[in-house]
């Protein structure tokens, strides 16, 4: 909360509708005699009638958060009589769009840098007819020993790969795929 008025100065409600600040005034631990302005934009924007209804049906843990919200859609409201806090969402939503573009662009940047040094680690074709061409397993790791990585490779054969299934295309009598019945599909 904020600091309450003293004893002899009236809390920035009650000083600015020019009446007497009792002890128990609503008004006086939100709006302290330090913050003019805040309450006079709230009065503009909302009435201190209808802020004093709402903070007497709050419950008392509830006030500053409301008071807060007040104030700052009041200011809002002050600076940008037709939007109010609608403009600044608006704005930095169109900001975040924006930046989400750029970092779209960048990623998509990157991934064409990335793509370029992957394409120049392998080895060009070779022009005479005397040597050789690598076959896909030495490029593969060509590839791997130039990029550093210790595993056993990126490329594995199918047969390496076990499978819980046979093809059905492979194997007629695995009994996969309906046995190659027609029928019941």
């Amino acid at each position: 909360m904020a600091s309450s008025s003293s004893y002899n100065s009236p809390c920035a409600a009650c000083k600015f509708l020019r009446r007497k600040c009792m002890p128990n005034c609503i008004f006086a631990p939100y709006f302290p005699p330090e913050e003019p302005q805040k309450f006079a934009n709230v009065h503009k924007i909302f009435g201190a009638s209808s802020v004093t209804k709402l903070l007497n049906v709050l419950l008392p843990h509830q006030r500053e958060d409301a008071v807060n919200s007040l104030a700052y859609e009041a200011e809002a409201r002050v600076r940008d009589p037709v939007y109010g806090c609608v403009g600044a969402i608006s704005f930095l939503q169109r900001q975040v769009q924006r930046l989400q573009k750029e970092l779209d662009a960048a990623n998509a940047d990157l991934i064409r840098y990335a793509c370029s040094e992957i394409t120049t680690a392998f080895p060009a074709p070779p022009v005479a007819s005397s040597i050789q061409p690598l076959t896909p397993r030495n490029r593969t790791a060509d590839f791997n020993r130039s990029i550093g990585y210790k595993g056993g490779g990126f490329y594995q054969s199918p047969g390496a790969l076990p499978l819980p299934y046979s093809f059905p295309w492979n194997d007629n009598s695995s009994g996969d795929m309906n046995d190659g019945e027609k029928g019941d599909i």
